[in-house]
């Protein structure tokens, strides 16, 4: 009888440690998340009153010796490592997207400011050329449990979602561009066994076969139909996000750049 209540006492203090455990856990997840909402809030600040400020500004020059458009100046001079702006109107996708060349995952789990971060900041792909640019540009974002990053991206999905929400506006520190979306679906990585389409490895068509094949295999994995299309020559945008349909799932969105 002793060893009975011993064991149960036992099996109630690991309950008690499990709970607690996982009482922290949350409590310094929503902790976390709720330290880089505000922190992009700030972010969003200085973007806006920077493009409403009438002053005139010194000029900021990349490191490549481009002129850094007047908008993104302040935040340029923070993190040199900035090389946008991407946001779909009426969403949560409303973020900074950093490049670093020496080590792409740089961000997948560090803050604007290079702090640790569940969330992470937007990056593009070491593969993608913003400077000429390249004919794709990829964006890859966390699918975030508390909505933010790219989590909003799998609500295109719905077609009814997609028709209220064709539109996304990616800024570069160098000039803005509107893109119109032609194509959003669910695949996975491929491992290197595998056949099948690598929507992760397209970023400059080696001619006019290669770049409608790009987009035709986007397109066939569409769950319903987009009557915009792309053609050779149209610069394209690919955002990517992680999703739970199958063992290194992605949901992908990608749209073509409206001429002005």
């Amino acid at each position: 009888m002793k060893k009975k209540r011993t064991l149960s006492t036992i099996l109630l203090i690991l309950l008690i440690i499990a709970f607690l455990a996982s009482g922290g856990y949350l409590f310094h997840y929503f902790w976390m998340a709720k330290q880089t909402e505000n922190e992009l809030s700030q972010l969003q600040q200085i973007r806006q009153e920077a493009f409403s400020d009438t002053e005139e500004e010194t000029e900021v020059k990349s490191e490549t010796g481009r002129s850094i458009q007047k908008g993104y100046r302040k935040l340029y001079k923070k993190n040199s490592d900035l090389i946008g702006w991407v946001t779909v109107k009426n969403t949560k996708i409303d973020y900074p997207v950093m490049q670093t060349p020496e080590e792409e995952e740089y961000y997948i789990h560090r803050d604007f400011y290079g702090e640790y971060s569940s969330a992470g900041t937007l990056f593009v792909d070491l593969e993608s050329n913003v400077q000429k640019p390249s004919d794709n540009i990829l964006i890859y974002g966390h699918n975030m449990k508390t909505g933010k990053m790219f989590h909003d991206l799998l609500k295109y999905e719905n077609e009814s979602f997609y028709k209220n929400h064709k539109y996304i506006q990616f800024d570069t520190i160098y000039g803005n561009g509107t893109y119109e979306v032609i194509a959003a679906f669910r695949t996975h990585i491929l491992t290197e066994k595998e056949d099948g389409f690598r929507y992760y490895q397209f970023f400059n068509a080696e001619d006019k076969s290669a770049f409608n094949q790009y987009v035709s295999g986007c397109k066939a994995l569409t769950g319903y139909t987009i009557d915009t299309d792309a053609s050779y020559g149209d610069s394209l945008l690919t955002l990517s996000t992680c999703a739970y349909h199958t063992d290194n799932g992605r949901f992908v969105v990608v749209a073509k750049k409206l001429t002005p």
